[in-house]
């Protein structure tokens, strides 16, 4: 008897010692982790929009940790405590079935896009899997005063009215274009702790030390493009008609003078008026997140497919205008 209380006990130490040390202590630790810069808390409508990714089991599909792996360098950075400060429970997820959303208000702010997938992911990601929250929108003959209807692709669209968000859609977006991520500061301690167990990021590279000649290269140029560009341009380059322009046959594409091409896709641009009709959709800017020889062979795959015949361009003509700044 005398042996069982002891086994017993001991046991229960132990466990209690291996919970102390590995949830209560790290979760003081943690508790007291101060926000990372520009880490703060959600608006109420960015909360209630939480609330619905949360019900509606958004995290069993997407994960909100970026890792310090190689492969997870298109989501972000790699998360920080800090990141997670006024998250309780911090969404984490286990598997990704979809992408990672750490850095998704950042990745991808269109809003117009978010609405499209969300009301039906096919209609801009054919070969996405995501269930649809149409259930979310709401039908009606006639947009009220002050709403933009929803430019859904006809094929997707329905058969009477137009499509508008409700209000639980509103927060729904609203939340998940709070998930951006702040850059480190140079030299702290989360950037230095970064760089020792992962390769920095790609950054702009100098002119010294960017190739010379267009360095194009077909096969790179169609990932890039396909990474960065087809969720809203469509592999086929022909965009969705009144939510994202064509490149196909685009003036802009094929201008010989490629300046407004380059600036366009290093800076971004919204509302812009393309072959007359007006989109208020916007493009996110990609300077800050390719380097120039990744952003000339975009350009150039954009100026030679789908018939297009545009003058070819190189990474010194990128580098030129990032230098002149937006």
């Amino acid at each position: 008897m005398n042996k069982l209380v002891l086994i017993a006990g001991g046991s229960t130490l132990v466990y209690a010692g291996l919970a102390l040390m590995m949830g209560v202590l790290p979760g003081m630790f943690l508790s007291r982790t101060p926000p990372g810069p520009g880490v703060k808390p959600l608006t109420a409508i960015e909360d209630e929009g939480r609330a619905m990714y949360v019900s509606n089991g958004c995290s069993y599909c997407h994960t909100q940790q970026v890792r310090p792996l190689t492969q997870d360098k298109v989501f972000g950075r790699p998360s920080a405590p800090g990141d997670f400060a006024y998250q309780t429970p911090e969404l984490l997820g286990s598997e990704r079935t979809g992408p990672d959303l750490t850095n998704i208000g950042a990745r991808q702010p269109n809003a117009v896009w978010q609405y499209i997938h969300l009301y039906n992911p096919r209609a801009v990601v054919p070969q996405s899997i995501m269930p649809s929250f149409s259930w979310l929108f709401e039908i009606v003959d006639k947009a009220p005063s002050g709403v933009t209807p929803i430019p859904v692709p006809k094929a997707y669209a329905p058969a009477h009215g137009v499509v508008i968000p409700s209000h639980q859609a509103q927060a729904l977006l609203a939340y998940l274009m709070s998930l951006k991520q702040t850059p480190w500061p140079e030299n702290s301690e989360a950037a230095n702790s970064h760089a020792a167990v992962s390769p920095a990021p790609a950054r702009a590279p100098t002119s010294a030390a960017m190739p010379t000649g267009s360095g194009y290269d077909s096969k790179k140029a169609q990932q890039l493009f396909s990474a960065n560009c087809a969720v809203c341009h469509q592999e086929t380059g022909e965009g969705l008609p009144g939510a994202f322009p064509a490149l196909k046959g685009n003036a802009v594409v094929n201008d010989a003078d490629p300046a407004m091409h380059i600036h366009t896709v290093l800076f971004g641009l919204k509302g812009a008026t393309v072959d007359g009709v007006k989109y208020d959709s916007e493009m996110p800017d990609f300077g800050g997140t390719l380097n120039d020889a990744d952003i000339a062979n975009i350009i150039n795959y954009e100026r030679s497919s789908w018939g297009n015949h545009g003058k070819q361009i190189t990474d010194k003509e990128v580098a030129t205008i990032r230098a002149k700044g937006k």
